[in-house]
């Protein structure tokens, strides 16, 4: 036989221990980002439960801190389950708030979630937050009492629910976007989403 096969270019795939490497270097990241996001919420969560049994009204202030580690974590790596991963990492760090630490990492998840992680734009971080801003209170109810308030009170419980949601998620993309810049977890990210049909963000890196 005079021809010979073509052979498979070496690049379409990548080597395992690369492979391996993103993997752990991901692993990584999310890890740290969610120890020290479990440290901020460790004081958030005392915090906000003695807001709650004393003026219930104002712990809804420091709402949006419960979205901060996960979207650290969505930004900067721009992964598929990155903020959940992260949001169990700080739920066992604040251990007494595992649930809620997990439930708000979801909703900062969720934006992204529902394109099947084709598409990282900036506003759906902040749809993400208004959405859960709108709905938490609506949730909790009945822990705040919410339908016996004045219409004025009522209004004021959403926009500054809503308002904290949006800060907190604000805060998140600054500390990504630093982070980002400073060639923080720069093996850890997603690459070539675009070249790759995968869909485009809005961020900072080489690929949005």
């Amino acid at each position: 036989m005079s021809g010979s096969a073509t052979p498979t270019p070496a690049a379409s795939t990548p080597p395992r221990s690369t492979r391996g490497r993103v993997t752990t270097a991901y692993l990584l990241t999310c890890a740290a980002i969610g120890v020290a996001g479990g440290v901020m919420l460790w004081g958030a969560g005392w915090i906000s439960t003695v807001l709650f049994a004393t003026v219930p009204f104002v712990s809804v202030a420091i709402a949006g801190l419960w979205l901060l580690p996960a979207t650290v974590a969505l930004r900067l790596l721009e992964r598929p389950l990155a903020g959940i991963l992260v949001g169990v990492v700080s739920g066992l760090v604040v251990f007494p708030f595992l649930g809620a630490a997990i439930w708000w990492a979801f909703f900062a998840e969720l934006a992204f979630l529902v394109t099947l992680y084709r598409s990282w734009r900036t506003w759906q971080y902040y749809a993400g937050a208004v959405f859960v801003g709108a709905i938490y209170p609506v949730l909790a109810a009945a822990s705040f009492n919410l339908w016996a308030m004045e219409p004025w009170a009522l209004i004021t419980f959403f926009a500054l629910t809503i308002a904290s949601c949006v800060a907190g998620v604000a805060l998140g993309i600054l500390v990504a976007d630093r982070l980002r810049k400073a060639g923080v977890a720069k093996l850890a990210r997603r690459r070539g989403l675009a070249s790759r049909g995968l869909g485009r963000g809005a961020g900072p890196a080489g690929q949005h």
